[in-house]
């Protein structure tokens, strides 16, 4: 059997070979006359438009076909304007901020994306950026959290409709709601010091007038990734309860803003968790880690949330009631564990990853002969111990724990009544009953290396291993297909399309029906952007533009 696995995989990769090789191919590759220092990749669409710019020049383009919708000088388009320092495109309006920047005598043009007129301009606003800017759909209109207060404005007139002083702070994320917003507040790191006796903040707002209905207090820090810029944070309104995920859960109603109940680290808590988990030493040293502690898990009126006792510091799961807050069990607790970063619930069993891979971000600069550099690096690492425990969901009891695991574990995910786990070196399909393991098969056999990570595609396991990606079946653990690439990080997973992207801004898609895939490598001195549908690859080289497809 293990002769005949080894040739299917021989003849797998020798008919893949010619596939594995082509390179993406070119949507449109367009020419400007000016270099490329900012670019901005918008929405796909016939009507759709993207940009380069330079301090002194902006091309507006076609994201269809690159052919140019308008261009100039700034001083041609904004007379008041001899350069642009900085660019906020908020493509849903069809309008993008251009901002020079002085000190104390800020200037800034909303421009028209599809005409390059001038719809309004102000000298007025001083210290915006991206960061302290919404636009708000519903309203056609952008929130601008200023220094003392937070302004409404028409976004194609700039009209102000209202301002509150009420609400300090940026706008960190928001809900709407019959006419208002819900929203969190937040002080950017770059501008924290221009939010003076900034207070954390949720509130609702009458869009309207800007009347504050409610306001509130919450615990915790809404936090982006330092590399990636994603939020780490998340709010949702259902049922007529707020929800935020943040240190683990904060519940507010959302008609009075009263909290309702929560169940969160404290500081001392969550700074030990960074402490202990960071590949950094302590303090991180210019690297976080991510994803070391499960989301709190909502399954109908129970909410489960993974938590360090007080006294002992040690993680436990506490089973919650999601109307109440009542506390209907905790688990017992994990004597080693350094991490639980997943939690699942197949019918009345509660299963819970021990360690395993998380994501690492760091940045890092270095001097030589005067010279600084700066570098990114988005990365994981395996946190041990590893193993799976499983607790009855009734009265969180212990059922079982694998021994399959101490070794290592990357992720899992639930299919039907098994949950299928990657140790790395081997691929698992566990009963959630009892444990038992129903197949173990090597990841070897995929002809990629060890396994970074583990996805669910139709019927088939696919891994991501070190130099490529594999294909097994759920139902038997059997290697259909695989493709050897590079050293690459999961990028998406589109439709039947998964984009891999290296260190250096190489782009693989692979085709997860039969496993071939097409490529880009970047050029030196480039930008590259992907498209939020993931079916192009966008490549800034200079003066030139090229659009890839990823199919």
């Amino acid at each position: 059997m293990k002769k005949q696995i080894i040739t299917a995989l021989s003849c797998c990769m020798l008919s893949l070979g010619l596939m594995a090789q082509e390179e993406m191919q070119t949507e449109w590759t367009q020419k400007y006359d000016h270099k490329t220092q900012w670019v901005g990749t918008g929405l796909e669409g016939p009507d759709k438009v993207s940009f380069i710019a330079t301090e002194k020049k902006i091309t507006v383009f076609k994201t269809s076909d690159g052919s140019i919708v308008w261009n100039g000088a700034y001083k041609n388009i904004v007379p008041k304007f001899r350069k642009v320092d900085a660019f906020a495109p908020f493509w849903e309006s069809g309008a993008i901020f251009l901002f020079d920047k002085k000190l104390g005598k800020d200037k800034l043009a909303v421009v028209d994306l599809k005409t390059g007129k001038v719809l309004w301009d102000s000298e007025v606003y001083q210290g915006l950026t991206v960061d302290n800017i919404e636009y708000i759909p519903e309203k056609d209109g952008f929130i601008l959290s200023l220094e003392n207060s937070l302004t409404f404005v028409d976004a194609r007139t700039g009209e102000e409709k209202w301002e509150s002083t009420a609400f300090n702070g940026a706008v960190a994320m928001w809900q709407y709601i019959e006419g208002d917003l819900v929203m969190l507040n937040f002080a950017p790191p770059g501008l924290r010091a221009f939010f003076r006796g900034f207070k954390n903040q949720l509130a609702r707002i009458d869009l309207d007038n800007g009347d504050i209905k409610w306001t509130t207090t919450y615990s915790g820090v809404p936090e982006r990734k330092i590399v990636t810029k994603e939020r780490i944070y998340d709010m949702n309104i259902k049922g007529g309860k707020v929800f935020l995920t943040m240190k683990g859960l904060q519940v507010f109603d959302v008609k009075s803003g009263a909290t309702l109940w929560s169940a969160a680290f404290d500081e001392e808590v969550k700074k030990r968790i960074i402490q202990v988990n960071s590949p950094f030493g302590k303090g991180g040293k210019g690297g976080k880690i991510y994803g070391a502690i499960a989301d709190p898990l909502i399954v109908g009126r129970d909410v489960y949330i993974v938590q360090k006792t007080r006294k002992s510091k040690k993680f436990a799961i506490y089973k919650y009631d999601i109307n109440t807050g009542k506390v209907l069990w905790s688990s017992e607790q994990f004597k080693a564990a350094e991490a639980i970063p997943n939690i699942f619930v197949i019918n009345d069993k509660l299963i819970a990853q021990v360690g395993g891979v998380v994501e690492v971000q760091s940045i890092t600069k270095s001097t030589v002969d005067g010279v600084t550099t700066t570098t990114y690096s988005v990365g994981t690492k395996n946190i041990k111990p590893n193993g799976l425990i499983a607790f009855n969901t009734s009265d969180g009891s212990q059922v079982w724990d694998s021994e399959k695991f101490k070794k290592g574990i990357t992720n899992a995910f639930v299919d039907g009544e098994n949950l299928i786990v990657s140790s790395g070196k081997a691929l698992y399909s566990i009963r959630f009953s009892d444990g038992k393991v129903n197949y173990e098969e090597d990841v070897k056999n995929g002809g990629v290396g060890l396994a970074v990570e583990i996805l669910k595609y139709k019927e088939n396991i696919v891994v991501i291993g070190q130099k490529g990606v594999s294909l097994f079946t759920i139902s038997e653990g059997k290697m259909v297909k695989a493709s050897k690439y590079k050293k690459a990080s999961f990028q998406s997973l589109e439709d039947n399309i998964l984009l891999m992207r290296t260190a250096k801004n190489d782009f693989a898609a692979f085709n997860l029906d039969d496993c071939t895939y097409v490529k880009y490598n970047a050029k030196k001195d480039s930008q590259q952007a992907l498209s939020t549908d993931g079916k192009f690859v966008w490549a800034y080289e200079k003066k030139q533009v090229t659009k890839l497809k990823t199919r």
